[in-house]
C-alpha cells in the first residue's frame, strides 16, 4: 500500500473494523480513480504528444512531393494497438484533382508477401507445411531445376530469396499463364548461384507457396488469406483484384512523370496479377492495413484475441539470409545497417533501434510497411507515381526520427542528388543509342521469313508477325511494339517508357533458315526457337507418318508413341524427330539433318533425308 492509502485510511473517523473495511475499500476505490484518469488523461494526450513530434511534418510533405513531382501520398502511425496518425497528401487522382484520404485504396504490391509467409506459417501450426523440411517432401508436385534443389529447397528457402535462382519477372509480368503454370515453370529456372550463398529476390518462389497453400489447405490463397486473416482483422476494404478497388471510388490512380520531363501523365492500373497474386495482389488502405500492423506489432493479437500465432510471427522475423551494407559501403551511409531477410519481411539496426520492413512496387503505386517492434512504432507509408518510388524509404525513416526525437537526415535530398545523376546518365546514354551500327548491313532474309512464333520453356511464346510489306510487330505477355531492322539478323523495338528497348538477334540453322533468335531477359541472354506446328503434337496427325521405310537395303521404321515420333533403326536407340512444319522434322542431335516426309495426294508415300553431304530418299512400304 503506498503513503497516500495509508494516510486515506488513518483519517478514518473510527479505527473499527467494519470502518476499517469501509475506508479501505473507500481508498481502493479512489487509488483505481486515480490511476484511471491517469491513463486517460494519457491516452488523450497521445495525439497531442504525436502532433507535437510531428510538428513540422506537413510542410516537410509539402515540399517533398512537390521536390519530387509526386502527384499523392499517404502515412500512417501505429503506436502499440492504436492508429494514432492516418493522413493524406496531395491527389488520389492528379488528373481529377481528388484528395488523397487514409481511406484511399492502393496497391500494395510485394508488401502482400508477409500475408502469404504467414498463411504459410498457419499451415505450419497445423504439420502441414515445415519451414525447414525440403519442400518436396511434403508437396511432391513441386519441381526444380535439378535434383539437388528438389532434394534440399525448404518453404524457408523460397521465402527467404536463398534459393539462388534470379527474379524472372518477365515470365509472370502481363502473362496469361495461370499460377498453376507458374508452379510448373520453376523446372526450367536454372540457379545463378548456389543454395543459401546469397540473397536473390524471386516473385515466383511466392507464388509458388501461394500454390503449395491451395494444395494444402483446399483453399485457394485468396480464399485463405481472405478467412485466416482479412475477416478476423475486420480487413473490410482490402481486396484481391483490381476490378474491385476502381469499383470503389476512392481509390489511387497513377500518375508517371514523362521521361526527361515534368509532365505527368495516367498510366493503366496494372492487372494481370491474378496469377502472381501470393507475391503482390493484395489492395488495400491506411485504415486497414494499420489492424494488419497493430497484430504485427502485438504478438499477432488484434483487439484483445490472438488472430495469428505469436510463433508464426517470429519465425517471420528470425533472420535467415544477410545482405551487404550497400549504403555504408557505396555512399558511406551509416542510419541503416546490417540487413538481415527473414520471410516476408526485411529487418535492419536504422540509428540503434530495430526495424523490421518491406517494400511493394508495381506500376505506379509503391508501399512501405514497417515497425519498430522494441519502441512499440509502426508506419505505413503509400506512394503514387514511379518517379517518387525512393519516398517510401524517405519518409518512414522521416518519421521514426520525428516520433523517437533524433535530429532528421536530409534523406530527401540525398536521394534527389542521385536522382538527378541518374536522369543525366540516362539522358546520355540514350543520345548515344545507334553508335555502333553497321551502315548497309541488311538483312539474311525477306522480312516475311523473320514472322512466326517462338518459343521458350520458361517465358512462354513470342510472336513476331509482319504488319507490312517492310516492317515486323513484336508481341510478347501482352506487350505488343513494332520492331525496326537494326544491322544484320538484329532487330529492335523502340526504347518505350514502360517497356523499354528489346533487341532481337536472329539465328539460322544449318540449313540457313531462320531458327530462333537471342534476346536479353531479365538477368540474362535467353534463346528462343521457332515453335512447330502445334498439330505436330496430336497423335493423329503423326500416325499418317508411322510405318515401315526403305532406304537402299536397309528398313527402318517410323514409330508414334504419345505425341511423340521416332526413328526405329535395329540395333540403335530410338532417334526422337523434333517437329519444324507440316512433314518437316528435325533431329536434335544433328542440327544439319532434316527428315522430310513425302506426299502423293495427300499420302505420305516415302521420306527423304537432307544433310550436308546430300538428299537420301526412302520408300514407305
Amino acid at each position: 500500500m503506498k503513503k497516500s492509502d495509508t494516510a486515506v485510511l488513518m483519517s478514518c473517523p473510527e479505527n473499527r473494523p467494519g470502518k476499517r473495511r469501509f475506508c479501505l475499500k473507500v481508498s481502493l476505490i479512489g487509488f483505481m480513480l486515480i490511476i484511471l484518469s491517469g491513463f486517460f488523461m494519457t491516452a488523450l494526450s497521445q495525439p497531442t504528444d504525436i502532433s507535437k513530434k510531428l510538428k513540422g511534418f506537413d510542410q516537410y510533405m509539402e515540399k517533398t512531393l512537390k521536390d519530387w513531382n509526386t502527384p499523392g501520398a499517404c502515412v500512417g502511425i501505429v503506436v502499440k494497438d492504436k492508429l494514432v496518425f492516418a493522413k493524406g497528401y496531395g491527389y488520389r487522382d492528379y488528373g481529377k484533382k481528388l484528395p488523397v484520404t487514409p481511406s484511399t485504396l492502393y496497391q500494395i504490391a510485394s508488401n502482400t508477401k508477409l500475408f502469404t509467409t504467414v498463411a504459410s506459417g498457419l499451415l505450419v501450426e497445423e504439420a502441414k507445411l515445415d519451414w525447414d523440411t525440403p519442400v518436396k517432401n511434403l508437396v511432391p508436385s513441386i519441381k526444380f531445376y535439378n535434383n539437388e534443389l528438389d532434394n534440399t529447397v525448404t518453404l524457408r528457402d523460397m521465402l527467404a530469396h536463398r534459393t539462388g535462382i534470379s527474379r524472372h519477372d518477365l515470365i509472370w509480368y502481363k502473362s496469361d499463364f495461370s499460377r498453376k503454370d507458374l508452379f510448373d515453370r520453376l523446372k526450367y529456372l536454372e540457379p545463378s548461384q548456389p543454395l543459401r550463398t546469397g540473397f536473390l529476390y524471386n516473385n515466383l518462389m511466392y507464388v509458388a507457396a501461394g500454390y503449395i497453400i491451395e494444395l494444402q489447405s483446399g483453399k485457394t490463397w485468396e480464399q485463405f488469406v481472405q478467412e485466416k486473416i482479412f475477416d478476423p482483422l475486420k480487413m473490410e476494404r482490402t481486396y484481391f483484384k483490381v476490378s474491385d478497388m476502381v469499383a470503389d471510388p476512392d481509390h489511387g490512380v497513377p500518375y508517371n512523370e514523362k521521361r526527361d520531363t515534368t509532365i505527368l501523365y495516367e498510366i493503366p492500373i496494372y492487372e494481370d496479377q491474378a496469377a502472381v497474386g501470393p507475391a503482390g495482389s493484395i489492395i488495400s488502405n491506411i485504415n486497414d492495413m494499420s489492424k494488419w500492423l497493430i497484430a504485427l506489432m502485438n504478438g499477432g493479437r488484434y483487439e484483445g484475441k490472438q488472430i495469428i500465432p505469436e510463433a508464426v510471427l517470429k519465425a517471420t522475423l528470425a533472420p535467415s539470409i544477410a545482405l551487404p551494407n550497400t549504403g555504408l559501403e557505396n555512399k558511406g551511409y551509416k542510419e541503416i545497417l546490417n540487413s538481415v531477410y527473414g520471410m516476408g519481411r526485411q529487418m535492419a539496426s536504422y540509428r540503434g533501434h530495430l526495424l523490421a520492413f518491406h517494400g511493394g512496387d508495381l506500376p505506379g503505386f509503391h508501399s512501405q510497411i514497417s515497425m519498430m517492434p522494441t519502441d512499440s512504432i509502426g508506419v505505413i507509408v503509400f506512394i503514387i507515381g514511379d518517379q517518387g518510388q525512393p519516398l517510401y524509404n524517405t519518409i518512414t525513416y522521416n518519421v521514426y526520427e520525428r516520433l523517437l526525437g533524433m535530429d532528421l537526415t536530409p534523406w530527401s535530398e540525398r536521394n534527389l542528388a542521385d536522382r538527378d545523376k541518374g536522369k543525366a546518365v540516362g539522358r546520355e546514354g540514350r543520345s548515344k543509342a545507334g553508335e555502333d551500327r553497321v551502315a548497309g548491313a541488311g538483312p539474311s532474309h525477306k522480312l516475311a521469313d523473320y514472322a512466326g512464333e517462338f518459343e521458350h520453356p520458361a517465358y512462354g511464346i513470342m510472336k513476331i508477325s509482319l504488319k507490312a510489306p517492310d516492317s515486323l510487330q513484336f508481341d510478347f505477355h501482352n506487350i505488343v511494339l513494332p520492331l525496326s531492322h537494326y544491322h544484320y539478323d538484329r532487330f529492335d523495338t523502340p526504347n518505350d517508357e514502360e517497356y523499354g528497348l528489346w533487341s532481337l538477334n536472329f539465328m539460322t540453322n544449318p540449313a540457313g533458315e531462320i531458327s530462333g533468335f537471342v534476346v536479353s531477359v531479365d538477368e540474362g541472354q535467353v534463346t528462343f526457337t521457332r515453335r512447330a506446328d502445334p498439330g505436330l503434337s496430336d497423335p493423329v496427325v503423326l500416325q499418317a507418318y508411322e510405318g515401315k521405310y526403305l532406304m537402299g537395303g536397309t528398313t527402318f521404321t517410323i514409330e508414334v508413341t504419345g505425341s511423340e515420333i521416332f526413328i526405329i533403326l535395329p540395333g540403335t536407340p530410338r532417334i526422337k524427330l523434333i517437329p519444324v512444319s507440316r512433314d518437316t522434322f528435325r533431329i536434335k542431335e544433328f542440327a544439319d539433318v532434316s527428315i522430310i516426309f513425302v506426299r502423293e495426294d495427300g499420302i505420305v508415300t516415302g521420306m527423304k533425308q537432307k544433310d550436308p553431304s546430300g538428299e537420301y530418299a526412302a520408300k514407305k512400304q
